[in-house]
């Protein structure tokens, strides 16, 4: 099964709580605080896998969880780190987040990607010591882990994307000119998935060239299977356009054509522009006259125009070394830039409520949904330092520390973040 499109939800680890405990050893009064920290959450990574081609996996399995880092103890020991959890992914899958629709990451590269970060330990009661506070009894919460819904999208890595209506040759010709072996058949839709081939011009020159499922008329609305696998012709630095010259099935070439690559302007005005190859194949079925006739039509467009037979091999080689010769004047395959999902995203997301305990004179905040947020937030530029201020008036967490007494210089702990309050 060839799937493409998945939607996921995936959750960090949650940070492991600090300890309170108190040092006790025989002879030794008043050992002092000594809870230890907890363990940081596990994150979310993706990687990708070669041996991997589709989504599948996805298509029954929707929710992912890292392991929570484990709770501090006495004698200063730390909890355990949560293990990562991770998720393998076909090479070429572009991460969205799912409300906003920005990018996350597009795993075409061998780099690995932390999608949600584990959220940190809480520390132990050892680090609140002070001269004025000697005993200190409590102790941070571990802070939440991310947590995202995602979406994963296939784009095929290729160089060159065959485009052309059903049944008009394409998979014949990358069966003979790569060592892909689609299955070749005389019907509509015999290629129901795309299928990639590698190219080999010898002296360790290649490229990847991919086998795009029939389009027809309407495939950039959803009718045919077009449309499904339009968005595998996205990343291709240039196309190889197929056209029954003959008329075979008893269409015009010509309306062919133009019916094509009106629905690549209608899915993304992009395509239209990517640089193309035509080509007329099943010539052996064509008259004279209808080869003319195409050939001046296509040539009258300023664009390339080659002829083949793909069965008998008669005129491939020169589309080939006409691809390559193109390619070689064209920028690298298309990768997706990674985007930072908007503040306004995480917060809208998040249930806005909290609890304030003072501990000792220090106003601990609690708020799962505000871990993120405080993640995201660059404390060294004042911008970031602001929204985040904003986000603290605008869900009530000023006011109710005000309620709780909290005075000018006061110290106010939100997970890893600390604060002397400001009136």
């Amino acid at each position: 099964m060839f799937v493409d499109k998945a939607k996921i939800k995936i959750k960090a680890g949650d940070g492991g709580h600090g300890a309170v405990a108190f040092h006790r050893e025989k002879y030794i009064a008043s050992g002092g605080p000594d809870g230890g920290d907890g363990g940081k959450g596990g994150d979310i990574v993706f990687v990708v896998d070669t041996n991997i081609s589709t989504l599948a996996d996805f298509k029954y399995k929707r929710k992912y969880k890292a392991q929570n880092g484990q709770d501090g103890s006495g004698s200063r020991k730390s909890g355990r780190k949560g293990e990562d959890l991770i998720i393998r992914v076909p090479q070429g899958t572009v991460i969205r987040e799912a409300e906003s629709g920005v990018v996350m990451c597009d795993m075409s590269s061998n780099e690995p990607f932390v999608a949600a970060k584990g959220g940190k330990g809480g520390w132990g009661n050892c680090h609140f010591a002070t001269p004025t506070r000697q005993t200190p009894r409590f102790a941070k919460a571990g802070a939440p882990g991310e947590e995202w819904e995602v979406t994963l999208e296939l784009k095929l890595l290729a160089d060159v994307g065959l485009l052309g209506f059903p049944n008009v040759g394409k998979s014949s010709f990358i069966s003979v000119v790569s060592e892909a072996k689609p299955i070749i058949a005389d019907y509509h839709f015999t290629t129901i998935t795309p299928v990639l081939g590698v190219v080999s011009l010898g002296e360790g020159t290649s490229f990847v060239i991919a086998d795009i499922p029939g389009l027809i008329e309407g495939a950039s609305e959803g009718i045919g299977l077009g449309h499904e696998f339009l968005r595998h012709v996205e990343r291709c630095r240039m196309l190889i356009h197929i056209v029954d010259v003959a008329g075979s099935e008893g269409r015009d070439p010509k309306e062919d054509f133009e019916k094509i690559n009106a629905e690549l302007e209608r899915f993304n005005p992009e395509l239209s522009k990517r640089p193309q190859i035509v080509v007329g194949n099943k010539i052996d079925l064509a008259t004279e006259e209808q080869r003319e006739d195409f050939k001046n039509y296509i040539e009258e467009k300023g664009m390339q125009y080659f002829e083949m037979c793909a069965p008998i091999l008669e005129g491939t080689k020169e589309v080939i070394n006409a691809a390559a010769a193109m390619l070689a004047t064209l920028p690298p395959v298309r990768r997706f830039e990674s985007e930072e999902i908007p503040l306004e995203v995480v917060m809208k997301k998040k249930n806005t409520g909290f609890t304030i305990d003072v501990e000792d004179d220090v106003y601990i905040v609690d708020a799962p949904w505000l871990a993120p947020i405080i993640a995201h937030t660059d404390m060294d530029d004042y911008e970031s330092l602001q929204y985040l201020q904003r986000v603290l008036v605008s869900s009530g967490i000023i006011d109710a520390l005000r309620e709780k007494g909290v005075e000018e210089g006061d110290t106010v702990s939100i997970y890893d973040f600390e604060f002397d309050f400001v009136n």
